[in-house]
């Protein structure tokens, strides 16, 4: 099959940008660092603790801004703890000599949303963060804020990812009904179509034990990023069940664990994304981790039934949610050609045919 013109980078093309140093890196590539429509990014060797989080503009580098905002500098090498509430830039180790027809964005990791790390990529010259213009030549750097639990980190750590894309990819309404006609793209018989995406809402039913999601709890010890299944569950988590009213008020400043009601198919030739819910419809903020990657829920690659696990967080006051309701809209892109590994096809995905789970760091 011809690859189009247009469309999100598969994993080949991902390593031929290595190739025609278009994308140059400090050392050699992690073995699973190429993710089959992103690039894991990795954390370089020191961090900057800074005042406040700041977009560096269209006249300025992001160093000129660390030198007038760093309190101090932190050393990556052997690890270091992140404290909750405070802002980091790290310098990562993979930068960039984008063609002028190729564009970047950049999401958090699932893990890294799952934690409550709230994280962004930030370019010399940017006036958006997460977004890297057509053409961008330059280093990359990484805004971090733990909110919830005090983190580990070390050079080599990755909590961000980053999508290529060549033109417009984007799935109009009238494409994606179609699409989702013949792929069954989320678990509905009436499927909301609109803004662009395909809707998904929140399941507070529960499991046959009646969980609902988690609460994260404050003032714990710290989570190292690097390690699987380190972490005692109940040290970290609050486990929610329902009550019989299937519903959950979000209390402000607390971080919630969810899932989605539909399970949630990306079809191999298809990247999707969560898109941040319009604020009109309701005081919450769901998904930092967006990116849903070729294959994800896709029988063919071990995905049946995978549902959104939802980072849920209240903004300025109490809301209550109630089961069914929307929280969030996927959006889908076109690739320019398939993947040679879809998700979860031998790549050691950690979240492929996934009902509600915590990241890979804990342990029941």
């Amino acid at each position: 099959m011809m690859a189009r013109e247009t469309g999100i980078l598969a994993d080949r093309a991902i390593s031929a940008l290595f190739e025609t140093e278009r994308l140059i890196s400090e050392r050699e590539l992690d073995r699973d660092q190429i993710q089959p429509a992103s690039l894991d990014l990795r954390l370089g060797a020191k961090a900057f603790r800074v005042r406040a989080s700041f977009m560096p503009g269209p006249s300025h580098l992001v160093s000129d801004k660390l030198d007038r905002l760093s309190l101090h500098v932190i050393d990556l090498s052997e690890g270091a703890v992140l404290e909750t509430g405070c802002v980091y830039i790290v310098p990562l180790m993979e930068s960039l000599a984008l063609p002028a027809d190729m564009s970047a964005s950049a999401n958090p990791k699932s893990s890294t949303g799952r934690l409550d790390i709230f994280t962004r990529v930030i370019t010399d010259y940017a006036q958006e963060f997460d977004k890297i213009p057509a053409g961008y030549s330059g280093p990359l750097y990484l805004e971090i804020s733990p909110r919830t639990f005090p983190i580990v980190v070390r050079r080599g750590s990755r909590l961000s990812q980053i999508r290529f894309r060549v033109g417009q990819a984007l799935l109009g309404e009238p494409e994606l009904l179609k699409l989702h006609e013949s792929e069954t793209l989320v678990a509905s018989k009436l499927p909301n179509v609109s803004g662009g995406g395909i809707a998904l809402s929140i399941d507070l039913a529960g499991d046959k034990e009646g969980l609902i999601g988690y609460r994260g709890k404050h003032h714990t010890a710290v989570v190292d990023v690097d390690k699987k299944a380190q972490h005692d569950i109940y040290d970290f988590w609050e486990p929610l069940y329902s009550r019989g009213r299937n519903e959950l008020i979000l209390d402000p400043d607390e971080f919630y664990i969810l899932v989605s009601r539909e399970a949630v198919h990306v079809p191999p030739d298809y990247a999707a994304e969560m898109t941040p819910f319009d604020p009109l419809v309701g005081e919450f903020r769901v998904h930092y981790a967006g990116f849903f990657d070729p294959g994800f829920g896709h029988a063919p690659a071990g995905g049946r039934g995978s549902r959104a696990v939802l980072e849920v967080r209240s903004h300025e006051v109490p809301f209550i949610l109630e089961d069914g309701q929307i929280v969030g809209r996927l959006v889908y892109e076109h690739m320019q050609e398939k993947p040679a590994s879809l998700y979860g096809s031998g790549l050691g995905s950690n979240y492929q045919a996934q009902g509600l789970k915590l990241s890979k760091h804990f342990r029941i």
